[in-house]
């Protein structure tokens, strides 16, 4: 990714209504995370078991590995709504050529090339030729999802090596915390690094809140957007390769509707649909959150389509709450000001 910036340069202005940086502190949703996680221990069955929290950090792994770079994407004021999609044509992939005969340390590469080629499209169609991102990767979402299926048909492959796939699971000692959490937690912490503390973000914050303003600043906002949208496709697809592993299953179907949890954390995570604002800190909060409400609901049997209602019901809140707080801190100026 490569940002560049005249010099100097003042800092590029907020559009109206929208936010600059803010500091990646994510109070209020670690707040509702800590406060659920207490309740759901003391009112759920087997919540706070070292078991159930593995499997808990499992499913939300997976979540937040995607959200790192989408959510780059979101503070440009950009969307990426293929990335479960291309998920799910990395697995079916990875089995076609499993199938093949080719070994693994050959095929992830092959699978995590194959995610930078299916970002560059995103990009590309963004970027170069000016169309919406929602429009672009909506269309994308079905593309991807019916190669899928070209590749591997209804299928599934599932003799993967059990050395690979016993390691997608394993845990640390006797602790419980997925083995997959380390990797994780580094590209938490240089996601973080570049997003808060270096001009990359600087110039990603600015693009959300005024792409104009951005250009004006010297900031290249096609080749930036174009290399982050790069950046999720080889994540997705490293996210494929993990989620292959970890159920040892290859399939065209694997992670269907994951993309609206990955949103769901980002929004919940207090980061602006329009761009501009928003912290990594709380992203991870809200994957954490969203995993750990359906979990708690999977424990009391709770059927799959209510946890998608769920899911649903979280991602429409995110987006809402923010608009109404707005307005209502409106209103309560508006006299002051007459």
């Amino acid at each position: 990714m490569t940002v560049e910036t005249a010099t100097p340069t003042a800092p590029a202005p907020a559009a109206p209504g929208r936010r600059g940086p803010t500091l990646p502190s994510g109070s209020v949703i670690t707040t509702f995370l800590v406060l659920f996680l207490v309740v759901a221990a003391f009112t759920v069955d087997g919540f706070a078991s070292t078991r159930n929290a593995g499997f808990l950090l499992l499913d939300v792994v997976v979540i937040a590995l995607i959200a790192l770079p989408l959510t780059l994407i979101v503070v440009t004021g950009e969307i990426d709504l293929s990335v479960a999609s291309t998920v799910g044509l990395s697995s079916a992939v990875m089995g076609r050529l499993w199938l093949a005969g080719l070994p693994l340390e050959t095929i992830v590469p092959l699978v995590l090339v194959l995610g930078a080629v299916l970002g560059a499209v995103n990009g590309f169609l963004v970027t170069r030729l000016g169309l919406p991102s929602l429009a672009v990767t909506i269309g994308t979402l079905a593309l991807y999802r019916g190669l899928a299926f070209v590749v591997l048909g209804d299928q599934a492959v599932a003799d993967f090596p059990r050395a690979w796939t016993t390691w997608a699971i394993s845990s640390i000692g006797s602790t419980g915390i997925p083995t997959v959490v380390l990797p994780l937690l580094v590209l938490v912490a240089v996601t973080a690094v570049v997003l808060h503390a270096t001009p990359v973000g600087r110039a990603l914050y600015a693009m959300g809140n005024s792409e104009d303003a951005a250009r004006f600043s010297g900031i290249d906002v096609a080749r930036t957007k174009l290399w982050l949208f790069v950046v999720t496709g080889v994540v997705s697809a490293l996210g494929g390769v993990y989620w292959t592993l970890r159920y040892g299953s290859a399939r065209a179907d694997n992670a269907t509707g994951l993309e609206l949890q990955v949103i769901a954390a980002i929004l919940l995570g207090g980061v602006s649909i329009f761009g501009g604002s928003g912290g990594l800190l709380g992203v991870i909060a809200g994957a954490l959150l969203l995993g750990s409400v359906r979990n708690a609901l999977q424990l009391v049997n709770v059927p799959s389509d209510v946890l998608n209602i769920v899911t649903g019901v979280l991602l429409i809140a995110a987006v809402v709450a923010p608009q109404v707080a707005a307005r209502v801190r409106g209103r309560r100026r508006r006299p002051a000001a007459t």
